[in-house]
């Protein structure tokens, strides 16, 4: 039973990923373009010319366009890197999860809960006992892995990575009535 939910525990964390955020384009710095205020002069006898329409277009004739990244064809294949994925190791993942500060002492037994009650729905699927389909199981599934990964995504990033990488091998375990048994 301890490790139907070391299991569930491990499934939970390892769908939730941290999303690292995207830098910005670097965007050209914009001078102000604004001139200085005319003075009045002491002789208003000479007629001053607007200082703004030649500085303006001055300004505008020399700034340097921004820079364009370049375009990719469509029909240019986009290399995709392959990663060799680690064996699953779900003991470590859940002595990782017990160990973590990330998570506060009541959240891992609520999650603990939850992986349970998403362990005893996967029994009862794989026994013919629930009306719960396959899609259902999967939805608890992600819910319970974005949980787990929002609670870790910004003091264990580790930890939240591991899971992310390992998501699908633990979805797989699951899905399959089979591996599920051997659990």
């Amino acid at each position: 039973m301890t490790r139907y939910t070391a299991v569930l525990i491990l499934l939970l964390t390892a769908g939730c990923a941290s999303v690292a955020p995207v830098p910005a384009a670097a965007q050209p710095p914009v001078a102000a373009t604004q001139p200085a205020p005319a003075k009045p002069t002491a002789t208003p006898a000479t007629p001053a010319s607007p200082p703004t329409a030649p500085r303006v277009a001055a300004t505008r004739a020399t700034a340097t366009p921004p820079a364009v990244a370049p375009r990719i064809p469509a029909t240019t294949p986009v290399a995709v890197p392959t990663a060799t994925a680690a064996p699953l190791d779900l003991n470590a993942l859940e002595a990782q999860l017990r160990a973590t500060r990330a998570i506060g002492v009541f959240t891992k037994i609520s999650l603990k809960n939850q992986v349970d009650d998403l362990m005893k729905a996967f029994r009862e699927h794989y026994g013919g006992k629930a009306t719960r389909t396959m899609s259902d199981l999967r939805r608890s599934y992600d819910l319970l892995i974005m949980k787990v990964l929002s609670l870790l995504q910004d003091h264990d990033q580790m930890l939240a990575s591991a899971i992310v990488s390992s998501r699908e091998a633990i979805w797989g375990l699951l899905s399959d009535q089979t591996k599920f048994a051997n659990l």
